[in-house]
């Protein structure tokens, strides 16, 4: 309590902090690569790699924040703004190279994205860690870029 007024202080201070550095070190990891495909990848493979080897903080993440407030929810969506920006940028770029479609709506990917990467780490934390996290990146992945295979009827 010297450097924080209550417990929901320190955890935005410690997501703030982690999710800092989680967005520099990917940043890093798919600046260079050619397709957004490879890095629409490597996001989802980070994201699931760094929690799966801080169960902790994944339980931190997926559960803790969760129980806030809404303002404590809303200073956590402040703090992911630069997270989904990324997505942005890559679903952008993806669509600027023809690798996704034209009228792609980026705001709804990105949600569609951000919530399966989501669920897949909130299942994986309810099921106390009992499969391989990582391991199911590239099925995410596949299933984020290819849909369910299904013909191109719109109900």
């Amino acid at each position: 309590y010297l450097y924080f007024k209550n417990k929901e202080d320190l955890l935005i201070s410690l997501f703030q902090e982690k999710m800092g550095q989680f967005v520099e070190k990917l940043r890093e990891v798919i600046d260079g690569k050619a397709s957004a495909t490879e890095k629409l990848y490597l996001l989802i493979e980070n994201h699931f790699r760094i929690l799966s080897r801080d169960p902790k903080l994944a339980v931190v993440t997926q559960l803790e924040l969760r129980q806030t407030n809404r303002e404590l929810r809303a200073k956590i969506n402040g703090i992911l703004k630069n997270y989904l920006r990324l997505m942005d940028q890559i679903l952008q770029e993806g669509i600027e190279k023809g690798e996704f479609s034209q009228g792609l709506d980026i705001r709804l990917a990105r949600q569609m994205i951000f919530g399966t990467i989501d669920e897949t780490v909130t299942t994986w934390v309810m099921n106390d860690h009992k499969y391989d996290l990582v391991g199911l990146a590239s099925k995410v992945h596949h299933m984020l870029i290819h849909g369910l295979g299904g013909g191109d009827e719109t109900v």
